[in-house]
């Protein structure tokens, strides 16, 4: 689970709840009427600019942004290496077996690729297709909760002016302006929550998922590049590492290092 998406979220709704608390009137913030017209309506446009098949995938996107992990950079570098000592040893052929046997389709493709003797211009081409059509797929998902995310705000006005409306239309009852004010208040409140605290957190952990992923490909591209124009293992790994942020690095050199020490 990625603690900092649920806890973030947590916390955001949490210290908006608390403060209502300590505030005093509780019940002054509910209103069914005004939570239907903020949250239902907002969520009915959402549905409607999308098509169905990208609504259903809603489950999966939020079980994206809280739980899933972006591969180990680390796991994926010594991966390359392997391949490519392998490749320098026994051939590129020798590689099928474990191509076959990995469970990243991009990866295996890209090695399967190379085993196939493809022109290394079109093993380019076809990856960087792939990461290319990746990118605009997860844009277009996210685009979901970014729309949920602007939309919410707007329900939340619409919700308010129906609410002056029906206010205005008690002017000759001054004890009721106050209330009628309040409740017309609570639908910009509710719009302005559900787009800050929910929607649109969740739209950006979803780019940032993408930007991962996209780095982690771009560095398999790299990798598969490498293995096929037959080079180094050493100078596969220094071109990988690159792609390593710098705590990254230290972890896998620390790694490195031990297990040179373990096999001395």
């Amino acid at each position: 689970m990625d603690l900092a998406t649920a806890a973030g979220i947590f916390m955001a709704w949490a210290l908006v709840i608390g403060a209502i608390i300590l505030g005093g009137d509780v019940g002054a913030f509910i209103d069914v009427p005004s939570f239907l017209i903020t949250f239902g309506g907002s969520l009915s446009v959402t549905v409607a600019s999308s098509p169905l098949s990208r609504i259903r995938l809603i489950p999966q996107l939020l079980r994206n942004a809280f739980f899933s992990k972006a591969q180990n950079m680390i796991d994926i570098l010594n991966l390359m290496i392997r391949f490519a000592e392998r490749a320098r040893r026994e051939g590129l052929l020798a590689l099928e077996d474990e191509a076959s046997a990995l469970e990243d389709p991009f990866i295996k493709k890209g090695i399967q690729l190379v085993v196939d003797g493809t022109d290394p211009e079109l093993v380019k081409n076809i990856l960087d297709a792939e990461i290319s059509f990746l990118e605009e797929r997860h844009k277009s998902n996210r685009s979901m909760f970014e729309v949920w995310g602007e939309m919410a705000p707007a329900f939340g006005m619409l919700g308010t002016l129906i609410g002056l409306i029906q206010m205005l239309g008690h002017l000759d009852d001054p004890n009721a302006l106050g209330p009628g004010m309040a409740v017309a208040l609570i639908t910009t409140f509710y719009g302005s929550i559900i787009a800050n605290a929910f929607a649109l957190p969740i739209a950006k952990k979803l780019a940032v998922r993408t930007e991962e992923e996209v780095l982690l490909r771009e560095m398999v591209v790299e990798g598969v590049l490498a293995i096929q124009a037959g080079e180094n293992p050493r100078i596969v790994e220094e071109k990988l590492k690159v792609y390593l942020p710098p705590a990254m690095r230290l972890i896998y050199e620390g790694s490195k290092k031990k297990a040179e020490e373990e096999a001395a």
